[in-house]
């Protein structure tokens, strides 16, 4: 398979089997249990407590996609519960334990590993910094489903790393971005308030930021050959295929 053919088969499928861990309630009730209250508490400190002890602005800056209210409201609510480096730990935690609830049992980890983790090591991380923080996290290998999880996890932050410097280069604001590409409606649900519908000729900059971010993802997948390729679609598509998903 070729580089930007297997990018284009598992970018969708990666970014919403993430989407659908972040979202679960499963994953709130373990941020309730870890004493993070009803919220983005969880969510922000621990998401984004890769980064440390940083003022609220940096974490904005780094992540760019949610609305600075959401991200305001809950990396300080977070703050009050735990250290930004425990909550990633839990967080982390909660990624595993989400993947090993959902992951199916007849996928071949061992091998989606060592493959993702090839792609992981390929990539430089300069001007990615929440992918870096999460490429630090400790992925151990007595727990091979978990660790597939933390790695479709890892793999998520850096597309979406890369999307947001595509999309700065190519001329849009990330709120506009997320207007084009989710609609007026559901931006709202992503922190930003009375967003406007996107004019017309910003579409075109959207579709290159889509171009570009798989270009910049193309370096992690000339790791791998033309056959390990198509084996690591292969695997994420039935990774990524939870018969509990919509």
């Amino acid at each position: 398979m070729e580089i930007f053919d297997c990018i284009d088969a598992v970018a969708r499928p990666i970014h919403d089997f993430g989407d659908e861990f972040m979202s679960d309630e499963a994953t709130s009730a373990m941020g309730l249990r870890a004493g993070f209250l009803p919220g983005r508490g969880f969510y922000c400190r621990g998401r984004f407590g890769v980064l440390g002890e940083v003022p609220v602005s940096v974490v904005q800056a780094v992540q760019g996609f949610l609305g600075p209210g959401l991200i305001s409201a809950g990396w300080r609510a977070g703050r009050a519960v735990m250290p930004a480096g425990d909550a990633a730990a839990c967080y982390t935690r909660a990624v595993r334990h989400w993947g090993r609830a959902h992951i199916p049992g007849d996928i071949d980890v061992e091998h989606f590993n060592r493959l993702a983790q090839r792609l992981i090591d390929a990539a430089d991380a300069d001007a990615l910094p929440l992918f870096a923080g999460w490429r630090a996290q400790p992925c151990p290998d007595e727990d091979p489903v978990g660790a597939a999880m933390q790695r479709v996890h890892v793999l998520r932050e850096h597309r979406g790393a890369c999307h947001l410097v595509a999309v700065r280069l190519c001329g849009l604001s990330a709120q506009e971005a997320m207007v084009i590409n989710l609609g007026v409606e559901r931006t709202t649900h992503y922190g930003w308030e009375r967003p406007q519908p996107a004019a017309a000729d910003l579409l075109p900059r959207w579709r290159r930021a889509e171009r570009l971010t798989t270009a910049l993802q193309a370096p992690l997948y000339a790791a791998l050959t033309d056959r390990e390729r198509t084996e690591f679609a292969r695997l994420v598509s039935g990774l990524t295929a939870s018969p509990t998903l919509p």
